[in-house]
């Protein structure tokens, strides 16, 4: 059975108390009122809906009694809390030390977070380069901290001296430093990486790679040794992708030790040599073998 188009204005009164605007107690003994007004109308033959206008009643009184509860409390007038003397003389003591508590394990991380967030009233931050801003802290006492802040980017491009960093980077590389000492010298200088607070040797270590600057024989092998040929300039002799000289070495078709003193595979500097890889690469015949020059057919 529905209810009554009576009991509708309950409905609206009910959402718009759901509202979180006031707890005023003669809004919500209205309301009661309305409810049991509905309730006391209703023909008892009407079971569903004389049990539904009551539980509605219910709800009602129940919501008066916590809107005077909270009203009674808001009326209450509140006793100001007063420091004694000796809790005043500690929390000064704890502000004076508060820097080297700070820098212990006395406080946790949350409990530093909620300390801060007692002291601050608002952080503004203003950007001042693509990789710095510039940060004004207002305290809750009214003083305020500026300061400027590095903070991360994406690349060395994006530094404000990038160029200049490469360049002390490059300059120190050419005069034999090692890069963590190069790191050192121009950490001191006040540079960084991109992503950084300090210079990391990684990051010197890519700029001077770069700029083909190398500290070991094994990062830049020679070009040229005498009466052999390497693998890069065979390909480019032969027009064909290094890939294939070492596919081939893996798998046993070309037969081939690496040089115990350049670890590099040498192959002799023969015009043979140029011919049978020829040779090899137009199926004629199916495997090469270079230590003992000889090959098979």
């Amino acid at each position: 059975m529905l209810i009554p188009r009576r009991s509708r204005p309950f409905n609206k009164v009910m959402k718009l108390l759901r509202r979180p605007i006031n707890n005023n107690s003669n809004v919500y003994a209205c309301l009661a009122a309305l409810a049991e007004r509905q309730f006391n109308q209703v023909d008892p033959d009407n079971r569903l809906v004389a049990a539904e206008l009551e539980r509605r009643w219910e709800q009602a009184l129940r919501e008066l009694k916590q809107a005077e509860s909270l009203q009674a409390q808001r009326h209450t007038p509140s006793s100001a809390t007063l420091l004694s003397p000796e809790l005043k003389t500690a929390l000064m003591t704890m502000g004076q030390k508060l820097p080297q508590i700070w820098s212990s394990d006395v406080l946790t991380q949350v409990q530093r977070k909620a300390l801060l967030r007692c002291l601050i009233d608002k952080v503004v931050i203003h950007r001042l380069q693509r990789d710095q801003v510039h940060i004004r802290i207002i305290w809750k006492g009214g003083d305020n901290t500026n300061g400027d802040l590095s903070i991360p980017v994406g690349s060395l491009a994006e530094l404000t001296n990038g160029e200049e960093l490469a360049a002390r980077i490059i300059a120190l590389a050419r005069q034999g430093f090692k890069d963590d000492d190069v790191a050192a010298q121009l950490i001191a200088e006040g540079f960084r990486s991109p992503m950084g607070l300090t210079l990391l040797p990684s990051t010197v270590k890519r700029i001077r790679l770069d700029h083909r600057i190398f500290q070991q024989r094994s990062q830049s092998h020679p070009r040229h040794i005498e009466g052999y040929l390497t693998v890069s300039q065979l390909a480019k002799m032969l027009n064909i992708s290094k890939h294939w000289f070492y596919d081939r070495i893996h798998n046993g078709t070309i037969s081939i030790a690496r040089d115990e003193k350049t670890q590099l595979y040498l192959f002799p500097d023969r015009p043979n040599t140029l011919t049978q890889l020829k040779r090899l690469q137009a199926g004629q015949i199916k495997h090469l073998r270079f230590s003992e020059e000889y090959q098979d057919v």
